[in-house]
């Protein structure tokens, strides 16, 4: 599935991704290829990306929404945190 993590100034990551975690305001869950179509709201927290079994990525994020359609997910973070 294809991942986009974007803010107001910038595209944070774009790539092909096995799974992605995300901190739900319900709390975390995890996005795989095929899911159902979903809209949520994110809380601040940490967004773990795997790209494979072996290797992955994390960016804490400041809250934000995320969108999943046809196997592709596009997180609108309101900003990456340092």
């Amino acid at each position: 599935m294809i991942l986009e993590i974007l803010t107001p100034d910038e595209k944070v990551f774009s790539g092909e991704v096995y799974s992605v975690n995300l901190p739900g305001v319900n709390g975390l869950f995890e996005v795989l290829g095929g899911h159902a179509a979903l809209v949520s709201n994110l809380q601040r927290g940490l967004v773990t990306v795997r790209k494979s079994a072996k290797e992955e990525q994390k960016f804490m994020i400041d809250g934000g929404l995320v969108e999943v359609s046809n196997n592709k997910v596009s997180v609108l973070a309101e900003a990456i945190l340092k």
